[in-house]
């Protein structure tokens, strides 16, 4: 059963683990919606949906044909990432009375954590750097032409409206979840639907936070989608160097797009004092990776310019 990681902290007594998930969730569009399924062992074999088989009519006596769906397989292995927040004894008993320095340490270490897991969650590239697991730039592939990447020309133009609703429609199979986009393109979106003469729809997640919506489906900003893509004969060919940016179009859940952990998800794990230095430490760990268990379950458009 896959949970979102504020549904799995409920089932927690650790008070610190209810925090720490608490300040990584409530600012972040993709932990508030991504589900994890939980895995034992260090990695994930799954095969992908490519294609369905075909289903005809048939006259009586008919010869039957046998189709059959086709596969790719992946593989996903979880990652660790995470890091050490050390608190100085004599700064935490001389200054506790004005703030909580363990608590302040440890909230800015989370706040890290879940930077570093938004923007691996979009770039990650385990071909580069093996301690990475792949983000969703490279499960979809917006470095080679397909069904599920929509290019704003050869190399790049502004954004549409009609562009953006064919990003939609290439997510087959159930309703959108998510548009994720970079700043600059929700910008593009507003100013968009107001010189049409309309205003876009918005909502409250479970935080208080407004959520903006078209047709019906929450945009979320991803602060580390950059605007400086390169296009060249309509895919992308470097990140960097460039004025295009990506919108991603992404439906959650067990068979769509899917995090994976190990047991007990994020761990808040009290290390103590140290030998070396008068100061106690608290570790903030993850094993955790990515999986898109059907190609058409997410969409990219790339190339949008301002």
């Amino acid at each position: 059963m896959a949970l979102t990681l504020e549904e799995a902290s409920k089932l927690s007594n650790d008070i610190l683990l209810q925090g720490v998930v608490e300040t990584i969730v409530k600012d972040s569009p993709i932990l508030q919606r991504l589900p994890f399924i939980e895995i034992v062992g260090n990695g994930l074999t799954y095969n992908q949906e490519k294609t369905l088989p075909t289903i005809d009519f048939y006259d009586v006596g008919d010869t039957w044909a046998e189709s059959t769906p086709t596969f790719e397989q992946k593989t996903a292995n979880l990652k660790i990432m995470g890091g050490d927040a050390d608190v100085d004894n004599f700064l935490k008993a001389t200054r506790s009375n004005i703030q909580d320095l363990e608590g302040a340490v440890v909230e800015l270490k989370a706040k890290a954590l879940r930077d570093k897991l938004e923007e691996t969650f979009i770039y990650g590239d385990a071909t580069a750097n093996p301690k990475q697991f792949d983000g969703l730039r490279g499960l979809i592939d917006t470095t080679t032409a397909s069904d599920q990447v929509i290019a704003m020309g050869d190399t790049g133009a502004t954004l549409t409206l009609d562009k953006l609703d064919e990003l939609i429609d290439a997510v087959k199979g159930g309703k959108l979840d998510m548009l994720l986009m970079s700043r600059r393109s929700r910008r593009k979106i507003n100013a968009l639907v107001r010189a049409a003469g309309g205003m876009i729809d918005t909502e409250r997640d479970n935080w208080g936070n407004f959520i903006q919506l078209w047709d019906g489906i929450p945009i979320g900003v991803n602060d580390w989608i950059l605007d400086t893509h390169v296009l060249t004969g309509g895919v992308e060919t470097a990140t960097t160097g460039g004025t295009c940016s990506t919108i991603y179009a992404i439906q959650f859940g067990e068979g769509a797009t899917c995090g994976l952990t190990s047991p007990g998800y994020l761990q808040v794990e009290p290390i103590g004092s140290l030998e070396d230095k008068d100061a106690t430490r608290t570790r903030i760990k993850w094993y955790v990776s990515l999986a898109l268990f059907s190609s058409i379950k997410a969409a990219a458009l790339i190339g949008v310019q301002d």
